[in-house]
């Protein structure tokens, strides 16, 4: 079985080929960073201007690198939602163009179940296992027991991890994206400098918060008494907030793998997925966790962490294997919990 995926959900605009063999046969990103970059974040009116002038070049780049044409591909599947609509809608009207035109299966894909099912494409994981994922809009930790099943041990309370380093970032004078700015900076800087406030940490439950977090470091950056930060103080901020939230997630973990393990023994599979799960310091500490409980630790490459269209069609063929494709009067959607798709896994 070979999948056309379409990603259109935010700010990149990427599609990919698949099998079901778990080979990625192309994988093409456009970037719409140079669009964004002036205003210090994503705005969506560009983003849909962007997404609708590059993706049918895009589209044909993917098959190209392939080496296939629309005959040889068994489904199309692209991001439904959840994400900024206007994207979203060019990439779901695409899909259903090209699929009705070739007569082949459509599949509506949940951002979100994308990076969740990842890992089954790079590592071939059984299930169930732990997830957590990561990223710009969401921080969850969840039980996967297949596509479109979910339970959720935890979330974050007040702002998404993303969110959190892009206004660190954006705060500490580093510029957008925030999560590869922060990244680099704390690569030179001191992490033990700044005692920021690890949240949640030491009390029950798999919850997160990050807004308490993120004014400290705007209190710390008053603290200074200067208008801009020399680049050593920069540094040590954004090393401070990096440790910070590995020490915060790690805490979480912990307390959703006890949690995990007690329904499913036989899981012991830690994933983290979406785009902050790119970060190696965060990697190095879920990898630490995972020694000290039995857990193996699983991460997809940091390019398929971020925005990507060869997790949509994968995400595809999990779906067309259990015999399901959606209508062409599926309606892309801004909102779109997992806990909202039930299949039961075959």
């Amino acid at each position: 079985m070979i999948v056309l995926g379409i990603e259109t959900s935010c700010d990149e605009t990427a599609a990919a080929v698949v099998d079901d063999d778990r080979t990625i046969w192309s994988n093409v990103v456009y970037s719409q960073l140079d669009e964004h970059i002036a205003f210090g974040g994503v705005v969506p009116e560009i983003a849909a201007r962007a997404h609708l002038e590059v993706l049918d070049g895009v589209v044909r780049g993917a098959m190209s690198d392939a080496g296939v044409d629309l005959s040889d591909i068994d489904g199309i599947a692209a991001t439904g939602g959840p994400g900024l609509i206007g994207g979203v809608i060019v990439g779901t009207m695409t899909a259903k163009a090209m699929a009705a035109a070739a007569n082949k299966p459509y599949v509506a894909i949940n951002h979100l179940e994308g990076h969740a099912l990842t890992a089954r494409l790079t590592d071939d994981l059984n299930f169930p296992y732990l997830l957590l994922l990561v990223s710009g809009g969401h921080c969850q930790l969840l039980s996967v027991e297949g596509p479109g099943a979910y339970e959720q041990l935890g979330s974050t309370v007040d702002d998404a991890i993303g969110e959190a380093f892009d206004k660190s970032a954006k705060m500490i004078g580093l510029g957008f994206p925030g999560g590869p700015a922060i990244e680099a900076a704390a690569q030179s800087g001191d992490a033990r400098r700044f005692d920021f406030p690890r949240p949640m940490k030491g009390r029950p439950g798999c919850d997160f918060s990050f807004s308490g977090l993120k004014t400290s470091v705007r209190q710390a950056i008053l603290k200074t008494g200067s208008d801009a930060l020399s680049e050593r103080t920069a540094q040590d901020i954004a090393a401070s907030f990096q440790a910070a939230v590995a020490e915060t997630v790690a805490d979480r973990c912990a307390n959703a793998i006890i949690a995990f393990d007690e329904k499913y023994p036989e899981g012991k599979t830690l994933v983290a997925a979406g785009g902050v799960a790119a970060n190696s310091v965060l990697r190095e500490r879920l990898f630490a966790l995972c020694a000290l409980t039995g857990f193996r630790f699983v991460a997809p490459p940091p390019a398929l962490c971020t925005d990507n269209a060869a997790m949509i069609a994968w995400a595809g063929i999990e779906r067309l294997r259990l015999g399901l494709a959606d209508d062409m009067d599926f309606a892309p959607r801004p909102r779109w919990p997992l806990e909202e798709l039930r299949v039961e896994p075959a």
